[in-house]
């Protein structure tokens, strides 16, 4: 198997464009990749062009219905369709809508297909991980469900089980739903709590279908949980979990709205704790599925001072060669942003903070409402898949 890693993506994916003032502007994936491309890690990048995913694929997830509707959708844009939530708040439609994010789900299932086929050993769709779309509608900015449709083509393609792991800060419905009586994949989010974030799922109750029980796993944050906190909670839950179901691949999700300057939730990560928690990532992978990883993109709204970052970043570790955070920021690239935007740079690809963290070994505190978030995750999941949910 080649270590190579594989970068999905051409500028078609941008044209995910649900207008003016929409806060998923295709602006952060654009600049995202003119920062990789100054940093110098597309060029330890396999760069591949997104092939369309045909209406067999996508209906794999979703139901035939909805892909015609979002046909429709795509050649009537003033035409709403609420029954498939398209054309509400958040999904507007826009032209070509089908035709443009059917790639985005093509640029995910290639990577998952240059992975499992041994291509590459890492790849990624930094454009995708629309995590929230259901079989029959769209929901939360997200058209087609492209983690969800890589999954089933590698459970299709011999894959025996899989792991999904997402980091975004809202829950990763749309795939837990996908997959919630499927008990060869397994499905872990940590999210803002539903008590005070969009979608409003992911308790720690929500384990799996009767089929299943164990292979749903959430972890809900209190809002403002941070870098320590966050990770705390992920390294009390996530390795285990992930060890003990045995994937055959690893996929994620990486949206980076959990940043304490995104304007949308309410956690309070930095860049420097959410490039912890990609690393972390990429070594679960080597540890428990061979080094097989599909890596996607997510949800991020602070464009210009964030996802960039973030995401160079993961692309940097996808590539096998991470930037060290002290790295300074290219000035062309800083130069780009202040011509176009009229706004000044962050100057270093780091925000200064200290990814620590102390272990859930060191004990459980009862007082604090994280460690009784982690507590209540470990007692509903750990069980079912055969683990200790005591230290």
């Amino acid at each position: 198997m080649s270590g190579e890693a594989m970068l999905v993506f051409d500028d078609g994916l941008t044209a995910y464009d649900f207008g003016r003032g929409h806060p998923m502007s295709p602006i952060r994936v654009e600049l995202t990749i003119q920062l990789a491309r100054a940093l110098g890690v597309l060029d330890e990048l396999k760069v591949v062009p997104a092939p369309m995913a045909d209406d067999a694929l996508l209906e794999t997830v979703h139901t035939a219905e909805y892909v015609a509707a979002v046909k429709r959708a795509g050649e009537n844009p003033d035409e709403p369709d609420p029954e498939h939530g398209l054309g509400d708040h958040d999904t507007y439609c826009f032209p070509n809508m089908h035709e443009v994010t059917a790639r985005i789900v093509g640029a995910s299932v290639e990577a998952a297909r240059a992975v499992w086929e041994g291509d590459v050993l890492h790849a990624a769709n930094i454009a995708g991980g629309l995590h929230h779309a259901m079989p029959n509608r769209a929901s939360g900015f997200c058209v087609y469900n492209d983690p969800a449709i890589a999954i089933q083509w590698l459970l299709d393609h011999g894959a025996e089980r899989v792991a999904y792991v997402d980091v975004d800060v809202h829950h990763g419905d749309g795939v837990q739903t996908a997959f919630y009586n499927d008990p060869r994949v397994l499905t872990v989010s940590l999210h803002e709590s539903p008590t005070t974030l969009f979608p409003g799922t992911g308790s720690a109750g929500e384990t799996g279908g009767p089929n299943a029980e164990g292979t749903a796993v959430n972890v809900a944050l209190p809002p403002g949980t941070g870098d320590a906190g966050w990770l705390r909670a992920f390294h009390a839950v996530v390795p285990e979990v992930v060890k003990a179901f045995r994937p055959s691949v690893l996929v994620t999700q990486h949206g980076c709205d959990s940043h304490v300057e995104d304007p949308l939730a309410h956690l309070s990560k930095t860049i420097d704790g959410q490039r912890a928690a990609y690393l972390a990532l990429h070594d679960l992978a080597h540890e428990v599925a061979g080094g097989k990883w599909i890596a996607t993109g997510g949800g991020g709204y602070a464009i210009i001072d964030v996802v960039p970052r973030a995401w160079s970043h993961l692309l940097a570790i996808v590539a096998g060669n991470p930037v060290a955070p002290e790295t300074p920021v290219p000035e062309v690239w800083r130069e780009e942003v202040h011509g176009r935007f009229g706004r000044v740079a962050p100057v270093r690809m780091t925000d200064g903070r200290d990814a620590s963290y102390v272990d859930w070994s060191t004990g459980y505190n009862p007082d604090t409402w994280l460690d009784r978030a982690i507590k209540a995750t470990r007692e509903a999941s750990f069980p079912l898949l055969g683990l200790d949910p005591s230290y």
